[in-house]
């Protein structure tokens, strides 16, 4: 393959019949020809010993254009001698250390609706503000609202998210479908949105930036804030964690 004119050598498991499923082993080679006139040998590998994976589709690895047909027969260079040759390999073996991870996933988990009620809410004049801890699924949760839309994005607007207390380690990782919503609550014709999100250390909350509208929530018909109470709901219907 690819190798017209030169001598091709590949480096071949064998004897993988009886390997549990989904083995591999990975190890970096020297592939060598032996010059027996001068007692030395060619040697070639891969750029900076780079390590591969051997495993059940792929079982051999090696070099189309080992040693060019011609030199090789040249008697002075001493590959070939009395019609006699000698190949070899060097082998070092790498213990595997891929990372494993555990995948769990839970569908509509207990508890999975996380209702807040915001009382006076006309009257708060903060920038954002946060539920207390809510608890789906053995994780935690909090909803974050900014009444007056998120920072410069959404300033006629309020913007709802959903925040994971639990992701403070680097390597914890949570993925979630969820619905945010601001509930009518005249009509039922709620605000909602929904979402799919991986959380993490790097990004332990998401959500939307313009959820409801100021001039929606300024309505009194559509129902959204009554008596100044705002009602705002986060949903979780798959939680999957991976550790």
């Amino acid at each position: 393959m690819n190798g017209t004119g030169h001598i091709s050598i590949y480096l071949s498991i064998v004897d993988t019949e009886k390997s549990p499923l989904g083995w591999e082993v990975n190890a970096s080679f020297k592939l060598f020809v032996y010059d027996q006139i001068r007692d030395k040998f060619l040697t070639i590998q891969d750029v900076e010993g780079a390590i591969r994976r051997f495993h059940d589709i792929k079982t051999e690895w090696g070099f189309d254009k080992f040693l060019p047909l011609d030199s090789f027969n040249i008697i002075s260079n001493g590959y070939l001698v009395n019609d006699c040759c000698v190949f070899g390999v060097e082998i070092f073996v790498h213990e595997r250390s891929a990372k494993r991870e555990c995948f769990t996933m839970i569908r509509e988990p207990p508890n999975r609706i996380m209702t807040w009620k915001i009382e006076n809410f006309s009257r708060k004049d903060r920038v954002l503000y946060a539920s207390q801890v809510y608890v789906v699924g053995e994780l935690k949760w909090k909803i974050q609202i900014y009444p007056n839309g998120f920072y410069n994005e959404a300033p006629k607007a309020i913007s709802v998210f959903l925040d994971s207390v639990d992701c403070v380690a680097p390597d914890y990782k949570i993925f979630v479908d969820f619905k945010l919503r601001i509930r009518d609550q005249i009509n039922n014709e709620h605000a909602e949105e929904r979402a799919k999100h991986w959380f993490s250390a790097s990004c332990n909350d998401w959500g939307f930036s313009q959820l409801l509208s100021r001039k929606d929530l300024e309505d009194a018909s559509k129902g959204f804030l009554v008596e100044d109470t705002l009602i705002v709901e986060a949903e979780i219907m798959v939680m999957s964690t991976i550790k």
